[in-house]
Parts: C-alpha cells; structure tokens; sequence
C-alpha cells in the first residue's frame, strides 16, 4: 500500500510576516492624515467658542462705550471652550471703543495641543473688519496667508 503525502493548509510564517509589513506601511502612511483629520475636527471648538465670544461682545457694546476685557464680566462668555480643548481669552490691553481681539488657545491637557501650527486662533475686530489669524506653537507673529488653520 503506498502512502499519500499529506497535504497541509494554512498560512505560513513568511506569509504572515508579509501581510504584518504590508499593514504597518499602510498604517505608517494613514496615520498622520488621521491625525490631521482629528486635529481639524477639533478646531471646530475653538471656531464656535470664538464665534459665541463675539456675539457676547457685540452684546455688550451695543450697551457700553467700549468693548469688554474681562471675560469673567463678559454674560454669555466662556474661558474654556464647550469641548475643553482651548482657553479663551481676550488679548490683554486690546478692548478699546472701536474693537479687540480674541484669542483661543490649545490647552495643555488637550489632544489638541499636538496641533503645532495652529497652537492659537485669534479673531480681531477692528473698526468693522474682522482678521483671522492663527500662531504656531511657540511663534510671535501669525501664519502667513492664505491661513492653513482658518481654512474649513
């Protein structure tokens, strides 16, 4: 009687080792157009926060001679925005009769103080007009235009 050769099915370790190189280059490639995504996302915050701090502001100038400083003064203002990723603030020295300038910043216990070249959003108004700006983490002066964090 002769014997048949058995035959085997399954995957090999080669096979396996393929397939776990093949899902880390394309993990390595998602990743970080992942995380731009999420960090875009959260921006949002800091947009609705600084858009309901205008509102609070328009409100309060429309009965005072000048536009509000504190926050803590400020009905209707939040220091932290709703999703706890900025703190918000008013740019020291900036509330005069004709406008100011808010400023949300990425706090430091938030995912989004990864978010190095948008560390900052500011909203200026100026006799009328309104300036986006954003900073980079550890910058003086603003990105350059077109704004790559205002963009939506």
């Amino acid at each position: 009687m002769t014997q048949r050769p058995v035959r085997r099915t399954g995957v090999t370790l080669i096979e396996l080792l393929i397939v776990l190189v093949i899902v880390g280059i394309l993990g390595s490639i998602a990743w970080p157009s992942f995380v731009d995504a999420m960090n875009r996302g959260r921006r949002a915050d800091a947009f609705s926060a600084l858009t309901t701090l205008t509102q609070a502001q328009e409100r309060w100038r429309a009965n005072n001679p000048s536009y509000q400083q504190d926050l803590n003064a400020l009905p209707g203002a939040m220091l932290v925005s709703k999703g706890g990723h900025y703190d918000l603030s008013v740019v020291s020295n900036s509330a005069t009769q004709t406008g100011y300038r808010a400023r949300a910043s990425a706090r430091s216990g938030s995912p989004q103080n990864a978010d190095n070249p948008c560390q900052m959003l500011e909203v200026e108004i100026a006799i009328g007009q309104i300036i986006y700006r954003s900073y980079a983490a550890g910058a003086s002066d603003a990105n350059s235009n077109p704004d790559p964090c205002w963009v939506r």
